[in-house]
């Protein structure tokens, strides 16, 4: 018996290391298309072998100033999380309290808001934008990004406060905590793991977003997923390019990421066990 379990482990364990690999191929391949010549990236078969080069990490953060860009895209993304996260953290909350067929109805609606496919709602945005005079500043984008990502910062968070037996709020209740108090004293200690999660989400979901970043920033907020859009096409010097900046983007997430594993790890577990 501890034999066919030892064997059946082994066997996940080389899955997932052959799943794991298959999904890094992509990423290795591009840190090496970035340091390399494109006479050495697009040789056939490819060069393992070869002599590294940083040229074209320097060309896209110094010559072509994609710093300016970092910055615009973590403004947005990190106002984007703030803002959504506390917005949908109150949300959820009261909703997760509600179990009635109301509630059931808004979470539904909710639901339906996010299924809308994002170039359906480019245009009324941009719309809106223009009128009040946002095109190429720092709110259009932010409050469209909490727009569209509210409802996913809401489904997620409120499943974090389900999972919170009612025996805590009650008690709480007896001592005398108003419902502010046992909302900031009781529930979100309990789910700040699930704070981290829902944050991190989100901010992947800001970070990474093109096409409202295309139509609704400009030149001077203009962020990273635009600015390597424009690198690329038929000359390959560009493919170098393109690579070194996406692996330039990649580098702030994977250290957020590392950063908080530990809080993400709990935050994914949060719920598994109740009682």
């Amino acid at each position: 018996m501890m034999r066919q379990r030892d064997k059946t482990q082994a066997l996940l364990f080389l899955s997932l290391c052959a799943f794991t690999a298959v999904n890094l191929t992509p990423v290795i391949w591009g840190v090496l298309t970035s340091i390399k010549q494109p006479v050495d990236a697009f040789s056939v078969p490819p060069k393992l072998i070869f002599a590294p080069t940083f040229e074209f990490h320097w060309q896209v953060w110094v010559e072509k100033a994609f710093w300016h860009y970092l910055i615009n895209s973590v403004v947005i993304s990190v106002s984007t999380v703030v803002t959504s996260v506390s917005i949908g953290t109150m949300a959820a909350y009261g909703l997760s309290r509600m179990r009635n067929q109301a509630s059931r109805g808004l979470l539904f609606g909710l639901l339906a808001m996010r299924m809308f496919p994002h170039i359906l709602l480019a245009i009324p945005f941009f719309v809106l934008a223009r009128s009040l005079g946002l095109i190429n500043t720092y709110p259009a984008m932010i409050l469209a990004l909490v727009a569209i990502n509210q409802p996913f910062t809401i489904w997620l968070m409120r499943s974090f406060f389900v999972d919170v037996p009612h025996e805590l709020y009650e008690a709480a209740a007896i001592d005398g905590c108003s419902a502010w108090q046992v909302f900031a004293r009781v529930a979100l200690p309990v789910v700040r793991p699930g704070l981290w999660v829902t944050a991190l989400f989100s901010l992947l979901l800001a970070y990474n977003e093109f096409l409202f970043a295309l139509v609704l920033t400009g030149p001077d907020t203009k962020t990273l997923p635009v600015a390597i859009a424009e690198y690329g096409g038929e000359d390959i010097n560009y493919w170098s390019l393109s690579a070194a900046a996406a692996v330039g983007i990649m580098l702030p997430i994977v250290a957020f990421m590392m950063a908080l594993q530990r809080h993400l790890v709990r935050g994914l577990a949060l719920g598994a066990i109740k009682g």
